[in-house]
């Protein structure tokens, strides 16, 4: 597990490397890039390079073409040179044990990808034994396919016949053993956990759950903190947040629990899914979904419809909903000059013209408000007054609203 890790202790200096193909155009890759430094921040790296390459698709041996990667180790030696070692590469997208194996024989340094990286983020913030365990499980599901190229050192790793199996298959298969026996043990666990969490949820009583979703640092944790007085962790980087936490709110004399989930993003790995689906069981049994966008991002409509294909991955997408753009303090954009006849982009639009076209499109149930400055919130909590309201008469009519004690959940 070690390998992966990028400890807070010292900063290393990182490249990265993205593709530029026919499916992902130059614009999109740059986005993608963007997040991946941000990443590499939120894990401890510092991004001092990049590299993109035009192709029609990865390559199998080595991701990107040779005349690529021998730029890269080209400028990993420059840097040696210079007294500024380059620690690692980290790329975009998954790579294969081979990949990672033959570009390592070339680069000589630690190789990491997307997924290595966000699995290490995941594992540094994980705070809870629930968390903690859902992180160990996904790094051991990400390992265990590239396992071969830790034993690379051994000759005959993998020999099929007679008098040709090294040391290295039985250290090996020895490795696949204790992770798959280990693995399932965690998914022992979790499904203990998923258990106590399915009846902690139905000792809640009958009041209208309502779920924060959304991007990671969007700020759904801010607006937790002040719709429900509370005091959960948050700060501008990725994944601040990895439990659900859960808390009572009152507005009006209305009590509802209001739960902050996981942020998604784009090219989330499939174990992350899997193996925090007990967290996220909190959207599936949620009444109404906050959807919260950061309204400032450039690539903000990208970002809504990454969350929305991660609800539709977890049967979600139907529920009662609700989308509030956050950030609005942040929101900058410059004027097409009168003679500039190319095609607008979100930078040329105002925030009075993007709200405007976002009211017409969805009504009331979309909202503008800062967190941070606390603008609209108010009216915000009005409006969220009134949606749980009518899915509680809706849910139980012939249910008060009932007063109970829910401090002790976490």
């Amino acid at each position: 597990m070690k390998e992966f890790v990028i400890t807070e202790a010292k900063v290393e200096t990182a490249v990265i490397v993205g593709l530029i193909t026919p499916y992902q155009q130059e614009r999109k890759t740059k986005e993608y890039l963007d997040e991946l430094e941000f990443l590499a921040e939120t894990a401890g790296a510092r991004v001092v390079k990049r590299f993109t390459q035009k192709v029609n698709g990865p390559s199998s041996i080595t991701y990107i073409g040779s005349g690529k990667l021998q730029e890269i180790r080209d400028y990993i030696k420059a840097e040696e040179d210079e007294e500024r070692e380059v620690g690692m590469v980290i790329f975009d997208d998954e790579l294969t044990a081979k990949q990672i194996r033959n570009i390592e024989n070339e680069l000589k340094v630690k190789i990491l990808d997307r997924t290595s990286l966000i699995l290490d983020i995941f594992a540094m913030r994980a705070q809870t034994a629930t968390a903690k365990t859902q992180v160990e499980l996904a790094q051991y599901k990400y390992m265990l396919p590239r396992l071969t190229r830790l034993w690379t050192h051994l000759e005959r790793q993998r020999g099929g016949s007679v008098g040709l199996r090294g040391p290295g298959e039985t250290q090996l298969e020895m490795d696949q053993r204790i992770i798959r026996n280990r693995m399932a043990l965690l998914k022992q666990r979790l499904k203990e956990i998923d258990t106590q969490k399915t009846t902690q949820r139905k000792n809640r009583g009958r009041l209208i759950r309502v779920a924060l979703v959304g991007y990671t640092n969007v700020g759904k944790s801010t607006l937790m903190n002040l719709l429900a007085k509370s005091e959960v962790f948050a700060e501008n980087k990725l994944f601040a947040t990895l439990d659900t936490t859960v808390r009572k709110v009152i507005i009006d004399n209305l009590p509802f629990l209001l739960s902050d989930t996981v942020g998604f993003i784009r090219k989330l790995p499939t174990d992350l899914v899997d193996s925090f689906k007990s967290t996220l069981d909190e959207v599936r049994e949620a009444d109404l979904l906050v959807h919260v966008v950061d309204i400032s991002h450039p690539d903000f409509e990208e970002q809504i419809r990454v969350v929305e294909s991660t609800l539709a991955d977890l049967d979600s997408s139907n529920k009662p909903s609700m989308i509030v753009f956050n950030k609005i303090d942040a929101y900058t954009w410059t004027p097409k000059e009168e003679d500039d006849l190319t095609p607008r982009t979100r930078e040329n639009i105002s925030l009075e013209e993007l709200m405007s076209t976002w009211m017409a499109k969805m009504g009331s149930d979309c909202f503008f408000i800062s967190a941070k400055d606390r603008t609209n919130m108010d009216e915000f909590k009005r409006l969220l007054y009134k949606k749980v309201r009518e899915l509680h008469v809706q849910k139980y009519p012939y249910n008060d609203f009932l007063y109970q004690d829910y401090s002790d959940i976490q």
